[in-house]
Order: structure tokens, then C-alpha cells, then sequence
């Protein structure tokens, strides 16, 4: 839960001071004036002109309690997390990373050396760290996900490297056909899995390196994405075109392109196929995601045409193929709502109770998302997120409406 009122805010907030030991008690507000811009670095009149604008806020929940930011501010990231819990902890928001549309011209002019190349697979970007002995699970912006902080204990062990490692932050992919936020099927995976792809640090947000990365992985035995390996800034180009064509084929998403140290931000690149899959979502319901999916998803199609050099069958296919991903949803979502149905996906997820089922169905109301349980029968639930604006406008469509 999520509140910025007056009345909801604790009056004093406790918390130890881990430099000097000291405990202190303040209120909200003499804490982001006083302690935050001390934490992090920022004046504290643009902290409180964020928190006056509601892009700094207070979050509670039942593990403890936080200030949110829901968008970045200076080198602050948005989704970053500043923790109450006795002493602070501040979790950073994970970075944005760029895409390159003409992998030869942006590799050569973004890198100075060797590349190394690991698989982006197609899941829910999570940060998991550990608060004062606690494994909480942070989404992309900043909100404690109860599913993945229940389950990414279970899917992998996770206690000695928190307890050996507090400082640090497991950043990866909740990938499985039981994902609850993106379904994808990955053969060795199934039903659900958590593929790390960074480390960071608590409060830096400095990445370890990849060779660091790989050496703790490997030390705990922790879940990594694919490693595909290290390639020079002259073979990079084909060897990566090559590894997202056979990628695309057997219906995966694509790569991240990452400078050894970590010290040069990565770059992504995605097969077509992924592009397409992406097409089919978004205009299965047009009026909720449509007009953002498609834009930038066919533009990548289009530059990556020309970079490959394809022949004109080759054109024609990916030209039909992209035409299918925005016709046929669409046409499909249109004859399912004439036949007075809620334009909706059901997703399945664990849930040892009918109130865990619901506390997840609240958190994604905190997200913005609108969804319900539907069904809740031998440890399984079946939630049912609704896409309300494309079943409004394709009924008032249906119904005579002007567009």
C-alpha cells in the first residue's frame, strides 16, 4: 500500500545511524531535509520539491517502511528505495538500458574494447536484497512484490550469499510460463525460474564486473542468464547478429551487450520474432498498449531489415509477419468483446492461500494494473488482469461510436 497523505505519514521515523552508531527519531519531513540529502547526495530543496510533487514518497508495507522514488532525480534512479528498517538501506533504482537500432555503427562508437554477450531473456526485471536479514524483492519501480520475495528463496538459495554479502544486489529476470507478470515458455526452465544478469552495489549502484559477477554466481551456486561469450569490437557485429538470428528462432528475446568491467553502460538488441511477439501482446489490446508497442517496435524492424541486408523474399517474410502480429490480435480481440467478453488475460501463479492470491492481486492495483481472482484450487490461482479501456472503446466502436 501506497499513501502521501498528511494523516498517513508515521510522525517520527527511527532509524541507526550505522557510521556513528547513534540512534535518531524525526519526522518525515525533517528527515528528507536533514538525513536524506546527507544519504545521497542531493540538496535537500529539490528532495522536497520532489516529495511536494509526488515523485518522492512515502511507502508502506508490512515489511517495513520506505520513501519511493517514483521517478529519477539527479543520478537517483526512479524505483529507488530508501528502507526503514532500524538502519537505512537504500536499494537503487535499476538503470535504463539503451537500445541500439544499427548494431555496428553503436558498438563500435559506444565501446573501447572486448564485449561481452548475455542472453536478455523475456521475464519481470527484480532487484532482491537483503534488509536486516530480510530477502524483499524490489519491482522496476520501487514496489516490494510479495510473490517473487516468497518465491525467489524457494527457486534458489539465497542465505549465505546475503548473509556473507549485505551490501550487494541480485538483479534478474523472473522468467516462466507461471510468471504472473510476463508468461514465456523457456524449455529449461517450465514453470517458473530467476536468471540473475547483474550485482550491484546497495548504495553505488556500482555493477561488478563480469568476471566478478561469474565468480560469485558460480561460488553460491546462484541462477545466471546465458553467458554467449566474449567477442572483439570487429567480430562483435556478425557474431551477434548471428546469436540473435538463432535466438529469434527458437522464440527468444534477444541479447545484452556489456563491457567487460561494467564501467561503459550495456546496449540491447532483439530478434524480430521478439519484436513480433511484443506486436501480438500490444494489440491484443489495442486501446491499453497499442499506440507505444507500435511505433518503436517497428522501427526496430525496419533498421534491422537494412542492416541485414535482406533479400526481397527475405523483406516480404518479416513484412508478413509483422502484419500478422497487429492484424489477427487484434481482429481476435475485436469478435471477443462483440461476443460481450471483457478484453482480459488470465494468469496462473502459486499461492499457498486465497489471501496470498489477493494480497499479489493488490499489489498489482498499486501498480496500476486492474485484476481479480477468478479461480483458487489446489495451490494454484488463476488471476484474471482486466484490460478495461480496449473492451470500452472497441463496445462503443462495435456500438456506433466515432473514432
Amino acid at each position: 500500500m501506497n499513501v502521501n497523505t498528511e494523516k498517513d505519514f508515521p510522525k517520527t521515523i527511527f532509524f541507526n545511524c550505522s557510521s556513528c552508531s547513534n540512534n535518531y527519531e524525526l519526522t518525515l519531513k525533517e528527515f528528507i531535509v536533514k538525513e536524506l540529502p546527507r544519504i545521497i547526495d542531493i540538496d535537500h530543496n529539490r528532495l522536497l520539491e520532489a516529495y511536494n510533487n509526488s515523485n518522492l514518497k512515502f511507502y508502506h508495507s508490512k515489511y517495513f517502511n520506505a520513501l519511493q522514488f517514483r521517478k529519477s532525480l539527479g543520478k537517483i534512479e526512479a524505483g529507488t528505495m530508501v528502507c526503514f528498517d532500524n538502519e537505512i538501506h537504500v536499494i537503487r533504482g535499476f538503470p535504463k538500458i539503451r537500445r541500439t537500432l544499427m548494431l555496428s555503427k553503436a558498438l563500435e562508437k559506444h565501446f573501447n574494447g572486448e564485449v561481452a554477450v548475455e542472453e536478455k531473456m523475456n521475464g519481470y526485471n527484480v532487484r532482491i536484497a537483503s534488509i536486516n536479514g530480510k530477502i524483499i524483492a524490489f519491482t522496476r519501480g520501487g514496489y516490494i512484490c510479495p510473490y517473487t520475495t516468497k518465491k525467489a528463496p524457494q527457486l534458489m538459495d539465497l542465505n549465505q550469499f546475503s548473509q556473507e554479502n549485505p551490501d550487494l544486489v541480485i538483479c534478474g529476470e523472473m522468467v516462466g510460463v507461471e510468471n504472473p507478470y510476463v508468461s514465456h515458455y523457456y524449455p529449461e526452465i517450465g514453470k517458473l525460474g530467476f536468471r540473475i544478469f547483474d550485482i550491484r552495489k546497495k548504495h553505488s549502484n556500482k555493477p561488478l564486473s563480469i568476471k566478478e559477477k561469474r565468480n560469485i554466481l558460480q561460488k553460491y551456486d546462484l541462477p545466471s542468464v546465458r553467458h554467449l561469450g566474449v567477442y572483439s569490437l570487429k567480430d562483435a557485429p556478425s557474431k551477434i547478429m548471428e546469436l540473435v538470428k538463432e535466438l529469434g528462432k527458437d522464440s527468444r528475446e534477444g541479447v545484452v551487450i556489456k563491457d567487460l568491467e561494467m564501467q561503459i553502460p550495456p546496449l540491447k538488441y532483439t530478434a524480430s520474432q521478439a519484436h513480433d511477439d511484443e506486436l501480438i501482446y500490444a494489440f491484443k489490446y489495442p486501446f491499453d498498449l497499442g499506440k507505444a508497442f507500435f511505433f518503436s517496435r517497428v522501427i526496430r524492424e525496419g533498421f534491422q531489415a537494412y542492416e541485414m541486408n535482406e533479400s526481397a523474399e527475405e523483406l516480404g517474410k518479416r513484412a508478413q509477419r509483422l502484419g500478422e502480429s497487429i492484424l489477427y490480435p487484434l481482429m481476435g480481440t475485436i469478435n471477443h468483446v462483440a461476443e460481450h467478453k471483457v478484453a482480459g488475460e488470465d494468469l496462473l501463479m502459486d499461492a499457498d492461500t486465497m489471501e496470498e492470491a489477493e494480497e499479489f492481486v493488490r499489489h498489482l492495483r498499486d501498480l496500476g494494473v486492474l485484476a481479480k481472482v477468478i479461480e483458487f484450487k489446489d495451490g494454484k490461482a488463476v488471476i484474471r488482469r482486466i484490460h478495461q479501456s480496449t473492451t470500452d472503446k472497441i463496445n462503443n466502436y462495435i456500438n456506433g461510436g466515432l473514432y
